[in-house]
This record gives C-alpha cells, structure tokens and sequence, in this order.
C-alpha cells in the first residue's frame, strides 16, 4: 500500500525543511510512503529547500492560487502517482507527523475513507479565546450541515482514501477543508476523527487573515455548497417561508375585507400576491437545481470511473510484452 504525504506550501523556506524531517519513513500497514510538495508559487526558496530536505515530487503553479487550488493540484498529481492513501498536512509544521500514524490506520483497516485529525483546542497556547470558541462553534455548524460528527472541520491535518479522493472537486478558491467535509458526508464515505498533538507555532496563520473575515469566508463556503448538494430542500425551505407569509397577509386582507374594511388594505393583497407567486418561482427554481445536483453526482461517479479505467490500463500496459521493434 502506498501513502503519499502532500504538503501545499506558499512562501515557507523557514518551516519547510522541519516539517519534513518530522515525517515518518515507515508506518505499519503501508509499503512504500512519498513526499509531495505543492509549490504555490513561491517567490523564495521553498523549492530548493524541498530538493535539499528530500522531497520525491514537486509540482509548482506559476503563480499563487491560494490554498484550494493547492491541495486539489496535490490530490490529482497523489492520484496520478497511485497512492492508496493520501494525507494532507501543513507546511508550517502545525501538526505532530507522529500521528500520522493514527490518521491511516482507519482507512488501512477499512473502516473510513476520510480521517480528520482533532487538535487540542483548548490546549492551544497561541489561539485566543475568541479564537477557541468561533473553531468549536464553526465544527459544531459543520455538524449540522454535513450531518457527520467532526469535532475538528478546519482541521487540516487529514487523510483520504484513494475511492474517496478520486471523487473529490473543490470548488472554493479559499479553503478545502470545509467543502471536503460536506462532499464525503453528502456521497455517504465514511469519515472518523482521531485526537492528534500540534507543535508550537512557527508562524502566524495565512489563511485566518482575521476572525471576522475567516467566520464570513467559512459560512460562505457552507452555503455554496449546502445549495449545490442540497438544493432542492434550501429553495423549498425558502419556497415556504414566501408561500407562508404571503397565505397570512391574504387572510389578513380576508378578515378585514370581511368587516368591511378591506379597500384600505388592498397593499397586503398586493404583497401577498407576490410572496405567493415567489414562492412558485423558488420551488421551479429548486426542481430544476436538483436535476443539475443529480447530473453532478453523475459526472463525480464518471470521474471515479475514468479514473479506475485509467488505473486498469496501466496494468493492461505493465503485464504486455514488449513487441519487436520493425526495420
């Protein structure tokens, strides 16, 4: 079984040659483990340090794409270097590689496709209460809208399968960590946490620029993809709100046109009209997301298949003789 270890990296010559030296060499249950470096467009000399700490595989954009593209570009080069197991980890060295261990044995023995590392929140030195709170109550909204039980979603400490893996497309140009979360609880792949250690910090994180601006970014990034994995049940939600408010107000100008008193209410007749006819609008609109959800799902389960008939070929390829060469 082969494990590749992926590492985005953006500008990170002072991190990135700790945080491969941490990682293992042998773990129980994988044959053969492989390093590869996403270089995002470094401007300084996180390539050469990645040379000179070992890595196997290195793969730069020409410029920076952020943090999804990153790891998605790490995903795809993972999978065309057939690795059975994928781990995602940071290149600041934010996570102990010593329970890399504990992220690829439940997906060794089987037992899930995608494991998330939980960090010891409340242990963490460097974050700040705020901090600690907005992380548990943002894994706790994650929960809801997943419905899966992580206890750490921005987590970035994970690892995947390959089945799972190959399923994957992130759409989000800011963070991978929350989208994944939703496909694999969506697509019903099975996903455990495990408790894992942090080691102090080496730096200020990129990603969370502020807190205001992370939490707005995040609950972005739910809704989007709540919508496109779900949308026939958040346009009927909506549907109904619009239908029920516009049924209270026509039985409003009801009772009052009743008393004799409804030429003076003809606006809630009005906004009840157009409530209702909105809500007629939301639900068409909702019937024919759900059709574009369905043919999404399609094309994600053509791409798993695309991917094992490329990986079925490549055998066909191994086991032919090679043919005599002609004059």
């Amino acid at each position: 079984m082969k494990l590749i270890i992926q590492i985005p990296c953006y500008n990170e010559e002072k991190t990135l040659a700790s945080t491969l030296i941490d990682l293992p060499t042998k773990l129980e249950g994988i044959d053969l483990i492989e390093y590869l470096i996403i270089d995002d467009g470094s401007s300084d000399k996180t390539v050469a340090i990645a040379k000179e700490a070992g890595a196997h595989h290195i793969f730069s954009h020409t410029k920076n794409q952020g943090l999804a593209k990153a790891f998605m570009t790490g995903i795809e080069h993972a999978l065309q270097l057939r690795a059975d197991i994928i781990v995602n980890t940071d290149a600041d060295n934010q996570y102990n590689a010593n329970d890399i261990q504990k992220l690829v044995t439940p997906i060794v023995e089987g037992k899930a496709d995608m494991v998330i590392g939980v960090r010891p929140i409340d242990e963490i030195e460097d974050f700040s209460f705020i901090k600690k709170v907005f992380q548990k109550l943002g894994s706790w909204v994650m929960r809801l809208v997943s419905h899966t039980q992580i206890e750490d979603a921005p987590s970035g400490f994970r690892a995947f399968s390959r089945r799972l893996a190959a399923q994957l497309n992130v759409f989000s140009e800011y963070t991978y960590t929350l989208e994944t979360i939703i496909q694999a609880g969506q697509n019903d792949f099975a996903i455990a946490s495990v408790p894992v250690r942090v080691n102090p910090s080496q730096r200020k994180s990129k990603l969370v620029k502020s807190i205001p601006y992370y939490i707005f970014r995040s609950l972005e990034t739910m809704l989007r993809i709540s919508v496109m994995y779900r949308p026939l049940r958040f346009f009927v939600t909506l549907a109904s709100i619009s239908f029920t408010a516009g049924l209270l107000l026509s039985l409003r100008f009801l009772a009052y046109y009743i008393f004799g008193n409804g030429l003076g209410k003809i606006q809630s007749l009005i906004l009840a009209t157009l409530l209702i006819s909105s809500s007629l609008l939301l639900l068409l609109i909702g019937l024919v997301s759900d059709l574009i959800s369905v043919n999404r799902k399609l094309l994600e389960r053509n791409q798993t298949s695309i991917h094992r008939i490329s990986e079925e070929l490549s055998s066909i390829k191994k086991t032919l003789p090679l043919l005599p060469k002609c004059d």
